[in-house]
């Protein structure tokens, strides 16, 4: 049977570039994109596009049966520093367009399901260098609450009901074609748009807060390999971790000035260095190289190369 893909949330920081790589995979109008409000011009003109509202359970299914979707990629999700300000709206949001998901996928509606976890589902509890798969989980934030929720329900809709989903914990993601969109790792990006247009960046984490990271290629590759891997390799459904870069902004920084050497930084911590010393500041991945072969591809220095040329 032919592959018919919906992404829910496919105007956000991943959702925008997996839209865009699924379609190059499955071609144009076997991908439909959809989201709250309109996506960017390249989403809306390559393919299908559908304004849908994750919490509307049953306008998922419609666009579900209309179009024959085999596979969800559900990326819709109130980030981290946004669902501190809004924390019940964040909690609805990331539980409600789950169960609504998995609900399809129980009844048989759909046959696989993406749901992203991340980094945040750990606490200030958490080990902090080389965080194992399996650890103490106790997240400090509306955020990693609804993440680590998520995980466990996943979990029990796969034990239960047999639903085949699958998940990663993303670390911070760096992307050059979409903005920031109210992560406590967007400073990442955030630092590349600052140095280009001004040589000078005010940091919102202190300079020696180091936090997973990993550039959006990376990621992509990750979110589409576990999708394809066969469900025997897949031993963990609750979520894997992933790791490809771990830096903090000093470090960052001195890659940025090997390309831009007049570029300064200064710190100037807010609410959110609360938020990221409750994280890792490193993840050990070994599970899921091991069971369907993740392997990153790209570092530092060619992260910011890319970030740079890309960005000028």
């Amino acid at each position: 049977m032919e592959k018919r893909i919906l992404i829910i949330g496919a105007s956000g920081q991943i959702g925008n570039e997996l839209t865009m790589y699924l379609r190059n995979m499955y071609s144009n109008q076997n991908v439909i994109a959809s989201d709250i409000r309109e996506a960017s011009s390249i989403v809306m003109e390559s393919g299908p596009f559908e304004i849908l509202d994750a919490m509307n359970a049953k306008a998922i299914e419609e666009i579900v049966t209309n179009y024959k979707i085999t596979d969800v990629y559900l990326m819709a999700a109130m980030l981290s520093a946004t669902a501190e300000k809004y924390p019940i709206k964040g909690w609805d949001l990331n539980m409600t367009s789950l169960f609504n998901v998995l609900n399809l996928a129980k009844d048989k509606k759909i046959e696989k399901v993406f749901w992203p976890s991340s980094i945040a589902v750990f606490g200030p509890t958490t080990p902090k260098i080389n965080t194992p798969q399996h650890t103490i989980m106790e997240p400090a934030t509306v955020y990693g609450i609804s993440k680590q929720t998520g995980e466990r329900w996943c979990e029990y809709y796969h034990k239960r009901y047999g639903v085949d989903v699958r998940s990663i914990r993303y670390p911070g993601l760096i992307s050059y074609k979409t903005p920031p969109g109210g992560g406590t790792t967007d400073y990442a990006i955030e630092i590349f748009h600052k140095a280009i247009e001004n040589k000078k960046y005010t940091c919102f984490l202190n300079a020696q807060t180091a936090l997973p990271m990993m550039f959006m290629d990376d990621a992509i590759n990750a979110t589409v390999n576990i999708m394809l891997a066969p469900p025997q390799k897949i031993k963990i459904r609750n979520a894997y971790n992933l790791a490809a870069l771990s830096f903090n902004p000093q470090e960052l920084a001195a890659s940025i000035q090997k390309h831009i050497p007049d570029f300064t930084i200064n710190y100037k911590p807010d609410f959110r260095q609360a938020i990221a010393d409750s994280w890792p500041a490193s993840i050990d991945d070994a599970v899921a190289r091991k069971d369907w072969g993740w392997q990153h591809t790209i570092d530092l220095d060619k992260m910011t190369k890319i970030m740079i040329d890309n960005l000028k």
